[in-house]
Order: structure tokens, then C-alpha cells, then sequence
């Protein structure tokens, strides 16, 4: 058989238009389809959306058109609540249009291997949504697709928790934010793949400037992790999404050959909030940008012919 096609999508809120641009333009320039020429997706949060869309039947033209169309209205500031000490947003706009994308759709229904991580905050453990590729995994087949969605895209501080047939849930970015490495383990364990056979294309949803400066430190010193002297909860969240992604991204490079995977993201010297949906033309432009310049190179590793 050739090479198995894993592709994996980050987590990063709105920032997750990024990743569905590049898959846009993969899909309109070479006539790829992800769901025939990839074997395996996973998908974390926002590229939760973007994985079980592609695997429920949307292209990822349509999927882009998600980000275009909803973004503002999922990003609603949450006005009716405190916000110190309550979530950012509510769920609602995100739960119907997620029931409108999927309806009655199980995990169970499909076969195409599909992995959605979350977590189990209820118990304080990881959480894996899977499709019915795995024959020994039976917990998820009664699962709707549209509420394993809902629970890893429930970001810390964002959204509030999900419960999901008694699991109270929340983002799987909180450990997988970077999914790579949990589909690469398991093609080769559960699916049976050897490992020199895998190619994984990761898709981030870009990295940016979320350290810490002297000043926060002569604060902490003081007053601690409180808010006020700083730390910031939103930006604390997106250093550990961040570090996750980027700790699965070099765990993978020692499992697989660099010619095994191919990592598309960006770096920026500013913030990239998850939730700024006023970054949509400038996000679609580097993805635009990093397509353009490196076009051929995707070409080659996808194996696409000419």
C-alpha cells in the first residue's frame, strides 16, 4: 500500500481560518480531495470544526465559509455575565450551527478514521473522541459528532464546559492542542501502520508573542498569579496552547522522519488572541502567502502528480 495521509489540525479559535485557507487552496490548485487522499484526521477545538467537517462531507471551501460567515456571531462578547468570573462567550450560536453542520450524526456512523481530542476535567484526564475505525473502541459510538465538537472546542475562560453522556468536558487543547502525535500513535497501534509509512501534514493556527516581561515578574514577587498584577488569564491559556502544540510538533520529529512530516504555521511578534475575529484578512493573507511560496513543496509531499 502507499504512504498513510495523516493530516492534523491545531487548536486556536477563530485563528483556525488559517488552517482551512491553506486546506482551500490544497483542495482548488491540486484537485485534492481530504477526505479520499487523506487516511486519517484529527482535529483539536477550532480544528475540531474543521476535521469533522471534512469528514461529514463539507469541502474545506465550505469550511472556510464557516469562519467567514460565524465567526462574529460565535465570538459575541458574553454581556450578561461578570466576567471575572464567569466564561467570555456562550455556546449557543456555536451549538446550532454545529447542529445545523452535523444534526443527528454519530461517531458511530462513520468509519473514515476521525480523532477529536478532549478533556476530562470532571476527573482530570484525557479524553479521546473517536469514530468507528477502531473495533475495540465502543465508548463513542452513540456520541453525537456535534457535541464531541462542542466539548473540545470549549476553551478555558472562553466557553464553559460541556457534559457529554456524564463527562463534564473542556478544550482538548489543554494537552492535545497539537494533535499530531496522538493520530501518528494511532495509525501505528490501533490501525496497525508501520511507522515508516505515515506522512502527517500538521496545520498550526500561527504562534504568537504570549511571554512573560521583568515587569510581570517584579509584580508576581508581590501579589502572585492574580490578574492584577498581569498574567493575564486569556494570555496564560494561549502560552500553554502554544507550548503544547509546539512540544507535540518536536515529540513527533523523534518518532517520524523529517521527511515524514510537513508542519505549516506562522510566528507572529504581536498577540494572536483566539477570539479576534477583526484578524480575518490578515490571517487568510499569510495563509495565502505561505501557499503561494510553497506551493510545490506540498505538492511533493502529498505525492500530488503534476
Amino acid at each position: 500500500m502507499g504512504k498513510f495521509k495523516i493530516l492534523s489540525i491545531d487548536g486556536g479559535g477563530f485563528r483556525g481560518i488559517f488552517a482551512a485557507y491553506i486546506l482551500k487552496r490544497i483542495e482548488e490548485e491540486f484537485s485534492f480531495d481530504c477526505l479520499k487522499d487523506f487516511n486519517l484526521i484529527a482535529g483539536t477545538s477550532t480544528g475540531s470544526i474543521i476535521a469533522a467537517g471534512l469528514v461529514a462531507g463539507l469541502s474545506a471551501s465550505d469550511v472556510f465559509s464557516l469562519y467567514e460567515e460565524h465567526g462574529g456571531r460565535i465570538f459575541n462578547r458574553n454581556f450578561y455575565k461578570v466576567g471575572l468570573l464567569s466564561s467570555q462567550y456562550k455556546n449557543d450560536y456555536l451549538k446550532q450551527l454545529l447542529n445545523k453542520i452535523f444534526g443527528n450524526k454519530r461517531l458511530g456512523d462513520y468509519c473514515y478514521p476521525l480523532i477529536i481530542p478532549a478533556t476530562d476535567i470532571g476527573a482530570g484526564k484525557v479524553h479521546i473522541f473517536k469514530s468507528s475505525f477502531d473495533r475495540d473502541f465502543v465508548r463513542d459510538k452513540s456520541v453525537y459528532i456535534r457535541d464531541a465538537v462542542l466539548a473540545s472546542c470549549s476553551a478555558p475562560t472562553f466557553f464553559d464546559p460541556f457534559t457529554v453522556e456524564n463527562y463534564f468536558l473542556s478544550d482538548g487543547g489543554l494537552w492535545a492542542n497539537n494533535p499530531s502525535l496522538v493520530a501518528a500513535i494511532d495509525a501505528q497501534k490501533r490501525i496497525g501502520i508501520d511507522s515508516k509509512d505515515i506522512k502527517v501534514l500538521s496545520l498550526g493556527t500561527g504562534m504568537g508573542n504570549v511571554f512573560y516581561s521583568q515587569k510581570n515578574k517584579q509584580l508576581t514577587k508581590l501579589t502572585g498569579w492574580g490578574f492584577l498584577t498581569g498574567w493575564e488569564r486569556e494570555r496564560l491559556i494561549e502560552m500553554i496552547l502554544n507550548l503544547q502544540s509546539e512540544t507535540a510538533d518536536n515529540m513527533l520529529s523523534l518518532l517520524l522522519d523529517s521527511n515524514q512530516i510537513m508542519r505549516i504555521n506562522f510566528e507572529s511578534d504581536r498577540k494572536l488572541p483566539i477570539d479576534d475575529v477583526a484578524m480575518k484578512k490578515d490571517l487568510q493573507s499569510k495563509a495565502d502567502r505561505y501557499f503561494t511560496h510553497n506551493s510545490e513543496k506540498i505538492r511533493s509531499f502529498l505525492e500530488i502528480g503534476g
